[in-house]
This record gives C-alpha cells, structure tokens and sequence, in this order.
C-alpha cells in the first residue's frame, strides 16, 4: 500500500474529487444567481403565439371568504396576493407564485389552495419545513384568517 504507484492514485482521486465538489458548488450558485431578483407576482402573463388556445379562467373565489395573501415577514414583506381560486405556489424556482429570495426556502417549497371553499396549506417535500402557527406542516392543513404561515423568515397571512 506504500507504493509510489497507489499514492498518486490516491493523490488523483482525491483531486478529481475536490473537482467534483467545486463544480457542483458552481452550478448550484448559478441556478441562484438566476433565479435571484426574478418576482413574478403582479406579473402580466407571456404572451401567447397565435393559434395557441388559452387555459380557462380559474373558478372564482367565494365572496364571503378572504381575497388575498399578504406577506407580514421577511423580503417580501408587504406583497400581496390576490386569490383566485388557483393554487399559489411558494418557493425559489422561478415559475412559482410567490418566488421567496429567502435561504431557508426551497424550490418548491409549499402550496396554497382551495378545496371546498377552504383555503388549505401544503409542504411539498421541503428540507426546512413550513409552519402553520406553531405547526410543522406534515400534510395538507386548513388555513385561518390571520394564522401566520412562516417559510424560514418569510411570514405570509391569509386575510
């Protein structure tokens, strides 16, 4: 095992390694770099090529029921969102709803939607968690008026 040969194999791997490490720390602060500053909130939607059908409006909210998501924490603080009767998706990536610049955030981080006429609250997969109140969020929860709904230092409020 002490051979000339077998330590700079050795030598080697480890430097391939090291490679390998670094390229995946550049790829993913690349993906960041994109998505960072890319709010699609109050966004009109691309425009449509001609000839291409457009999607059918989604249900109407009930009247009775809260008309938006404001966000009470965080960068984003102030936003606001108005429901539809669509999901809302929350998350880095750059097709969601709410594109949350927060470093405990992930991808597709959580979703917000109506069942019922209830609005409901959802974890997709995250790695920090979403919390309802004082509750980690492990399967699809009701939302209240007023019962903040935090994602790392975001603090979102339905009203």
């Amino acid at each position: 095992m002490n051979s000339p040969l077998a330590l700079q194999l050795m030598r080697f791997g480890f430097l391939v390694l090291l490679w390998l490490f670094v390229l995946a720390a550049v790829r993913v602060v690349r993906s960041d770099l994109r998505s960072a500053g890319q709010q699609r909130v109050g966004l009109p939607p691309p425009a449509r090529r001609r000839g291409q059908a457009t999607p059918p409006a989604p249900a109407p909210a009930p009247r009775r029921g809260p008309s938006q998501l404001i966000v009470t924490a965080g960068g984003l603080a102030g936003t606001r969102i108005g429901l539809t009767g669509a999901p809302v998706l929350l998350g880095r990536a750059n097709d969601s709803t709410l594109v949350l610049t927060d470093d405990y955030a992930s991808t597709r981080h959580a979703r917000i939607s109506l069942q019922d006429g209830v609005w409901f609250v959802e974890d997709l997969g995250s790695t920090n968690g979403t919390y309802l109140g004082q509750r980690k969020v492990d399967n699809p929860m009701p939302l209240e008026i007023g019962v903040p709904v935090r994602i790392g230092k975001t603090v979102l409020e339905l009203r």
